[in-house]
């Protein structure tokens, strides 16, 4: 394996990924999304939730590698029309769970003969969900250039530990979701399937509040 500066590429990218596998596994708003579409929906939905979110790591992965999301950092202006979108993104998804809380589940996550839709749905959510989080681009401005060995081509790299991070995400969240379908007839008794959404929609709205409120 070629070295740049001293440091090699399999030495930088098993470096991000001891970095990656922390940042995935710690409780955050991607873990309660898919954890909440496994709890009451179907396995498809919480896989393509996921799905989502590996996506918008590689948006993300890219926009660091060629600077884009450097913006995010030099100007107050972009982060903050980023932040207050992810935070109305979050309050209306998480009040929307509530709503569903409150009034009970319709046929509209788990309804026969719509779980195409329901998947595509899920796909969405979870990409712009990553997608307005401002978090995940510092984030990855922040991290990808210190694993970059110098010399090496940056979109090429950033491309590389988008799909070290996007791997360990889709273990973590086929994981998650598998514990969760083998309790599947349990959690998705109308009663409980409330309790999650409304667990879930306080946990949206809470993020989304911190992100708004946020400096």
């Amino acid at each position: 394996m070629p070295q740049h500066g001293g440091v090699s590429l399999a030495t930088a990218v098993a470096g991000f990924a001891v970095v990656a596998a922390a940042l995935t596994v710690t409780p955050g708003l991607d873990t309660a999304l898919v954890l909440r579409a496994a709890l009451t929906g179907r396995r498809r939905d919480a896989l393509a939730t996921a799905a989502g979110i590996v996506a918008g790591l590689f948006v993300w992965g890219t926009a660091a590698a060629v600077g884009v999301s450097a913006l995010l950092t030099a100007s107050r202006l972009a982060h903050d029309v980023l932040r207050f979108a992810g935070a109305a993104w979050l309050l209306w998804l998480g009040a929307r769970l509530l709503r569903r809380a409150v009034r009970g589940a319709d046929a509209e996550v788990v309804g026969p003969g719509r779980s195409g839709g329901s998947a595509w749905r899920a796909v969405r959510t979870g990409l712009l969900t990553n997608l307005l989080n401002p978090k995940v681009g510092v984030s990855y401005v922040a991290l990808l250039p210190q694993f970059v060995p110098p010399g090496s081509d940056p979109l090429a790299v950033g491309l590389l530990l988008a799909g070290v991070h996007g791997a360990l995400s889709v273990a973590w969240f086929v994981l998650i979701t598998l514990v969760a379908s083998a309790f599947a007839a349990w959690l998705r008794r109308p009663a409980v399937a409330r309790a999650v959404d409304g667990a879930t929609g306080a946990v949206l709205v809470a993020f989304g509040a911190r992100l708004a409120l946020g400096r």
